[in-house]
């Protein structure tokens, strides 16, 4: 077997677990966007094919947070159509063992996992954030006003922020030392580069004291200042009005946060929901698959789904409800997020080495 030209037994498991992966992942996101979409529906006061894009903003939202729960209860379906019809029993009697078995589902759920994982460095990740503009009839309003944040040494005071532009209208930056202002700049607009912010014809007021009592200032004006250097305009307006950050965005803010001596618990925690909390669906996957009956004699098919179903919710609600308490700077998001699922990782692991002694 080689990557390009796979086994028959890896194509057929492949095929079947892709179809149930796409048949519960699209059923779950669209009954999810339609029963938000008749519970908005009273406050969208828009055109009609505004309500179509509605839809498919929560749609994109429902794919990025519940395709984990979908690739496990993909190899549920599949396990169990498997064991129902025999197919895992003449599977293991042509010689294949488990861990085989479960290499083609676990190499498409990874796949499935570095999808989602790409998507959401794109404009995917900011679907929710769309939708909630449609519902407060905001979606052609982008401007961000009044911001006021630390950056380095100095205190930024943002007027007007377009991040669709990537304009700043009257940007002023404070110096203080104790209790005394050392400087003041003042720009009527500034314009980002894509590394940095150029703030165009610039005042600098500096004071000037005298036994800690301020005497005179001095007025410079510069052409062109540079500053908030990797402040990117939706980073700025993720930061301060509490949107959405992609995985890219979050681990620079992230960075940027770290360099200020600032709180990063929030960021840090919106970094590892979307890269790390995601990977408890494969652990769980390798455990589950293990676990599973192998032999339809072996089945009692609603007990195993029920005990299978609550399994997953119970992992994912438990990793939710972690997040919640790290993004309100609670727990450290290390603990509610990291650990959990390092510690089923190391579960997984074991029964992934120790459970291959019997068939059942």
């Amino acid at each position: 077997m080689s990557l390009l030209y796979p086994s028959l037994h890896f194509r057929y498991l492949s095929k079947l677990y892709i179809k149930n992966l796409l048949a519960i992942l699209l059923g779950l996101s669209f009954a999810y966007a339609v029963i938000d979409y008749f519970q908005f529906a009273q406050h969208l006061d828009v055109a009609s094919n505004y309500k179509i894009l509605y839809i498919f903003y929560k749609w994109e939202e429902a794919l990025g947070t519940l395709y984990p729960l979908a690739t496990v209860f993909a190899l549920i379906m599949t396990k169990l159509a498997l064991v129902k019809n025999n197919t895992m029993g003449a599977l293991h009697a042509f010689g294949y063992n488990k861990k085989r078995l479960l290499l083609p589902l676990f190499t498409v759920a990874s796949v499935t996992y570095a999808i989602f994982l790409i998507l959401q460095t794109t404009e995917f990740a900011y679907a929710q954030d769309k939708a909630g503009a449609l519902v407060k009839n905001e979606l052609d309003v982008y401007d961000v006003n009044d911001i006021f944040f630390k950056y380095d040494d100095t205190f930024v005071y943002i007027k007007t922020l377009d991040p669709i532009k990537k304009i700043i209208e009257d940007i002023t930056i404070f110096k203080v030392e104790g209790h005394q202002v050392r400087y003041t700049i003042n720009a009527p607009k500034a314009e980002f580069d894509g590394t940095k912010w150029h703030a165009k014809d610039a005042t600098i007021k500096t004071h000037i004291y005298e036994n800690n009592i301020l005497q005179r200032y001095k007025v410079e004006h510069k052409d062109n200042i540079e500053t908030l250097e990797g402040y990117k305009p939706k980073i700025i307006e993720s930061l301060y009005e509490g949107k959405s950050l992609n995985t890219l965005d979050a681990y620079q803010s992230w960075i940027l946060l770290g360099k200020q001596g600032l709180d990063t618990d929030t960021i840090r925690a919106i970094f590892y929901d979307k890269v790390v909390v995601p990977l408890f669906a494969l652990a769980l996957l390798v455990i589950l698959f293990f676990k599973l009956p192998f032999h339809a004699r072996m089945v009692n098919l609603g007990a195993v789904i029920a005990f299978s179903m609550a399994i997953t919710f119970s992992s994912w609600g438990l990793l939710y409800g972690l997040s919640l308490l790290s993004s309100n700077s609670i727990l450290i998001p290390e603990l509610t997020a990291i650990l959990p699922v390092v510690l089923l990782w190391i579960y997984a692991i074991y029964v992934y080495f120790t459970d291959e002694k019997t068939i059942s």
